[in-house]
């Protein structure tokens, strides 16, 4: 098993792909090709760290947004 690991981690897909996959995998719309190339051509690692900051930016995004729309008097 980590051999396999090894392998996928030696992968070369640049972190820009793993940050489209990751955005696609966000909406949760994705084509079993494009799913495949990117299984075989990403690094785990990077996908790791794109998910974090995917998911870190989204909580920051929602917490702005909530924090403008009570501030400006809409949701009272």
């Amino acid at each position: 098993m980590s051999e396999d690991l090894r392998e996928a981690a030696q992968r070369k897909g640049s972190f820009w792909q793993t940050m489209k996959a990751v955005a696609w995998s966000f909406f949760g719309v994705r084509k079993a090709s494009a799913y495949a190339e990117d299984v075989a051509r990403i690094n785990p690692i990077h996908v790791i760290v794109a998910g974090v900051l995917a998911a870190v930016v989204f909580v920051l995004g929602l917490v702005l947004l909530i924090r403008w729309v009570v501030g400006s008097g809409v949701a009272q």
